[in-house]
């Protein structure tokens, strides 16, 4: 069974710079997963920033939807992130809450029978106001759930204010 940190907090909170410094901490090669699709220009731009940000002593796997698939055992992982992962699974559903949110704790409860250390990025979206188009209501209420979800496995969770960990389970 996998050992869970969860690492969430708002967009620029510093939760992916705190996931990379700790996965350093306890591996000399860790390992990326990077979930995010290529939906333009500057989100091209934003993935190769993340790249240089990491050094090349990390391994990194690219896959949007089926984190079960690479065999990951007795390594320590970054996954970042849970937002975009479901991003990918709320659109390939045509915008189906419900569809997305089992496909994707199906695939969770997959990932996490691994034996590794797994630090898990996501975002708290729901912090905000109550967004005014019914399709991102949705995908607020999905990542809520999946947070959830994940958090209830999770060994530790942070919560990240500012750059600034929170410990909270």
């Amino acid at each position: 069974m996998a050992n869970v940190i969860f690492i969430t907090g708002g967009q620029r909170s510093g939760k992916s710079s705190f996931a990379q410094q700790k996965a350093e901490e306890l591996a000399p090669g860790p390992v990326y997963v990077a979930t995010a699709r290529v939906w333009d220009e500057e989100f091209r731009q934003r993935i190769q920033r993340h790249q240089h940000d990491r050094g090349p002593h990390w391994t990194t796997i690219e896959e949007e939807k089926y984190l079960s698939q690479p065999d990951l055992t007795g390594r320590v992982v970054v996954l970042d992130c849970v937002t975009l992962w479901l991003t990918n699974f709320f659109v390939d559903n045509d915008f189906n809450t419900e569809q997305s949110l089992e496909q994707a704790k199906a695939e969770w409860k997959q990932l996490i029978e691994q034996d590794f250390t797994l630090l898990v990025v996501s975002n708290e979206i729901g912090m905000g106001i109550i967004p005014d188009k019914e399709m991102t209501r949705h995908f607020a209420d999905l990542q809520g759930w999946m947070n959830q979800f994940i958090a209830r496995t999770a060994n530790e969770v942070y919560l990240m204010v500012s750059g600034i960990p929170v410990k909270i389970k």
